[in-house]
């Protein structure tokens, strides 16, 4: 009886694991446009919603023309022009668990050729895996599309996803560990990494191992940033379940470990580095998207429900909070070509509580007490 037991029980969890995005909140609404330049808004030094009714929305990103994108899981990348929104539908995305469309970024020559960057989730049945593809972006259109990086380990849960061109010209990714811990130490496998690329997807001569593969032992890699003084650094989601915790902000070098599974937290092993901050064992933070502004390097948690900050010159490696439970759950924190910084929500992933207007996405002005 036991054995009939076990065996309906993993059926349901393999029926759970497909439907999974079935269980989002389904109902939609038409999403909104929320004017900033009405006069009691002009100046007023406080977190403003500009964009509501998103669908679970990953990454915004500018255009030099003054577009901005934004890519919603389910697989749609929304255009917004002036007060005109419209969404092209990327093929063969596949929202699950934790993947679907996700990471965006623009080429930093963009305006003479036109190419953007998709990371997302696609394949059939329980067969998923993660690409990164480039298109070109005309006229409201995308054409040209080109694979630069497939055959990504996929999962329903750490898929990585962010992707950002860094001050050196080179596209990074980030990659989880896609539930494979001990693939993150492999550097032959693009699972638990952060992979540096061409734009047509060949890697650097200077790359560490001769691969795609420059920093390793990562975990769930959500968030990227470079600060004023060149360095990068990542967020990183740490255990789950009866080890929740030990979320982290690591400062990335080319070629280290960062020793996802052997340690985590503050843990120490010889060859593997440590995080300069993690959240140890009694608070979750559930890190995403990074952003460095004003001298501050700004994420937002995602169980945490929280916009944090930290000085990175600062060697006391304070984090501060603020937003702490308003507006839920925040994946996206990246800046704005005009001085402001911009935070996303992502209460409709199934995991948050859906508020009136959810998703949003919030602007903040850099004289707001909270930066």
């Amino acid at each position: 009886m036991k054995k009939v037991t076990v065996a309906t029980a993993l059926i349901l969890c393999l029926v759970l694991i497909i439907i999974y995005p079935s269980l989002k909140p389904k109902k939609t609404f038409e999403t909104k446009i929320i004017p900033t330049n009405v006069p009691e808004n002009l100046n007023s030094g406080e977190p403003r919603v500009v964009f509501e009714n998103l669908d679970t929305p990953w990454e915004l990103a500018f255009l030099p023309d003054d577009v901005l994108l934004i890519t919603e899981r389910p697989g749609n990348l929304v255009v917004v022009r002036g007060d005109q929104i419209n969404r092209i539908k990327i093929d063969n995305v596949v929202e699950r668990g934790e993947g679907g469309l996700m990471g965006l970024a623009i080429d930093p020559e963009y305006e003479s050729n036109n190419y953007i960057y998709l990371s997302y989730t696609t394949g059939v049945g329980l067969n998923i895996y993660n690409v990164v593809d480039r298109y070109v972006f005309k006229d409201n259109a995308l054409s040209d599309r080109l694979t630069i990086l497939g055959n990504i380990p996929a999962n329903i849960f750490h898929d990585g996803g962010r992707i950002k061109f860094g001050p050196d010209g080179y596209l990074y990714v980030t990659t989880g560990d896609a539930g494979n811990p001990n693939a993150a130490q492999n550097t032959n496998s693009l699972a638990g990494k952060i992979l540096r690329l061409n734009k047509e997807g060949s890697y650097p001569g200077d790359n560490p191992f001769g691969n795609a593969v420059y920093s390793y032992g990562h975990r769930n890699p959500q968030g990227l940033a470079w600060d004023d003084s060149g360095r990068l650094w990542a967020t990183e989601h740490g255990p789950s379940g009866l080890e929740t915790g030990h979320d982290e902000l690591n400062l990335i070098v080319k070629g280290k470990n960062y020793g996802w599974p052997v340690i985590r937290g503050s843990g120490t092993a010889e060859g593997m580095e440590s995080p300069v901050i993690n959240s140890g064992s009694k608070e979750t933070w559930a890190p995403a998207g990074l952003a460095f502004f004003n001298g501050n390097l700004y994420f937002g948690g995602l169980r945490g429900a929280t916009l944090y900050k930290m000085n990175p010159d600062d060697t006391s490696f304070t984090l501060e909070k603020s937003l702490e439970k308003i507006y839920g759950r925040i994946r996206i924190v990246t800046t704005g070509p005009d001085g402001y910084l911009y935070i996303g929500t992502s209460n409709k992933d199934g995991r948050g509580t859906v508020h009136e207007g959810d998703d949003k996405i919030i602007k903040i002005s850099p004289r707001d007490k909270l930066l």
